[in-house]
């Protein structure tokens, strides 16, 4: 087993193939190596620097792409983080009752959700149905200001029901805050994606 230094010339999505430009044969690309399946195509820029793994040095198709990282000679831009996972559908609230004014904590991260601990931000669908004309609700990472993140609702009639998504941030601790305004409110919340 070898690894060598490259240039990556491009990615096919549909095969998760690249071609290489190999530094120390600079007039010979290799096609269709795979490509590492942890890699995702925000980090396969044409023109980025990579690392391939050769498992027999003398059959360049016998080879896996292992890693990409920036060009700096090239001005290649760093892919920032915060990328975006979809993950299963997961009920994290079933049909809680959220009195007028109050708010609560609910974790979301860990066990069977999907969500890992330490992702920053999960793409989420909330229904809520209240008995009171323009009820709401507002989401929040745990620990900050309320209002400054996602507001949901206002009911245009008493006992509708009103659904929503999303993108919200979560806390370090993978945790949400959710307050009822207006009305006591019925509150159902799915995640299926996060941020890492």
């Amino acid at each position: 087993m070898n690894i060598r230094r490259g240039l990556l010339i491009s990615f096919d999505t549909s095969s998760y193939t690249a071609s290489i430009l190999l530094f120390e044969a600079t007039s010979l690309a290799l096609t269709g190596v795979p490509v590492n399946t942890a890699l995702d195509k925000s980090s396969l820029l044409p023109g980025a620097l990579c690392a391939v793994l050769f498992f027999d040095e003398h059959n360049g198709q016998d080879a896996v792409l292992l890693a990409t990282f920036p060009n700096g000679s090239s001005g290649l831009p760093t892919p920032l983080p915060g990328r975006l996972t979809c993950v299963a559908g997961y009920r994290q609230i079933n049909n809680d009752t959220l009195p007028v004014n109050t708010t609560r904590t609910y974790t979301l991260t860990g066990g069977g959700t999907g969500l890992p601990s330490g992702c920053s931000g999960v793409l989420y669908t909330v229904i809520f149905t209240s008995s009171t004309n323009n009820a709401s609700i507002q989401l929040a990472p745990h620990n900050t200001t309320l209002g400054l993140y996602a507001t949901v609702g206002n009911l245009a009639a008493a006992n509708t029901t009103f659904s929503g998504n999303g993108l919200l941030p979560i806390s370090s601790t993978g945790q949400i805050d959710i307050k009822a305004l207006t009305g006591t409110c019925l509150l159902t919340l799915y995640t299926y994606g996060y941020i890492s």
